[in-house]
C-alpha cells in the first residue's frame, strides 16, 4: 500500500512538472514585442527633409492606424520631441491602412498587416548633424490576443 502511495505521489509531481514546463514554453512562444520600428531621414533639399518611420510585424501580427476609434484599440500616435533645430510641416501621413472587421473589438477598424510607413516632413532651422527623437505609442494584436499599449523611443540623425 505504501508503494502505491509513493507511486501516486511521484506521478503527481511528474505531471505537475510537465504542466509547468509546457506553460513555460507557451509563455516563451508569445513575443513581448512582435513589432520592429525603424526611423530614417531623407533629405529633400538643404532646408527640408522627411522622416520615414517603418514598422514591421511578425507573421499574423497587426497594428492600428492613427485614426481615432471608439471601438477599443488605442490608435498609433507619433510624437516628435520639440526642438529649435526643426519644425514639423503638416501632419504625419500613413500608408496602406485598410478598414476591416476585428473580432476582438467587434468593430471595423483601420489596421496595418505586416508592414506600415509613417512619413513626416520637417523644415530645418539649423545645420544638419543633429538628432530628432520620436516616441511612438501603439497597440498590437494577433488572431489570439492583444498586448497592452506600448511606447517605443526612436532617434533619427538629420544629415
Amino acid at each position: 500500500m505504501a508503494t502505491l502511495f509513493k507511486f501516486k505521489s511521484l506521478m503527481k509531481k511528474i505531471i505537475s512538472l510537465c504542466f509547468c514546463f509546457f506553460l513555460f514554453l507557451n509563455g516563451k512562444s508569445q513575443p513581448q514585442n512582435p513589432l520592429t520600428w525603424v526611423a530614417t531621414y531623407k533629405s529633400l533639399s538643404a532646408t527640408e527633409g522627411e522622416i520615414i518611420i517603418t514598422v514591421k510585424a511578425e507573421k499574423g501580427g497587426l497594428t492600428y492606424s492613427q485614426r481615432p476609434t471608439e471601438a477599443g484599440p488605442i490608435p498609433t500616435s507619433i510624437n516628435f520631441t520639440p526642438s529649435k533645430q526643426y519644425r514639423l510641416v503638416g501632419n504625419t501621413e500613413e500608408t496602406d491602412a485598410h478598414e476591416e472587421f476585428v473580432k476582438a473589438f467587434d468593430a471595423k477598424i483601420f489596421v496595418f498587416h505586416d508592414k506600415a510607413e509613417f512619413k513626416q516632413k520637417v523644415k530645418l532651422t539649423a545645420k544638419s548633424g543633429f538628432n530628432i527623437t520620436i516616441k511612438v505609442e501603439y497597440m498590437t494584436c494577433n488572431d489570439m490576443m492583444c498586448l497592452p499599449p506600448k511606447t517605443t523611443d526612436l532617434t533619427v540623425k538629420v544629415q
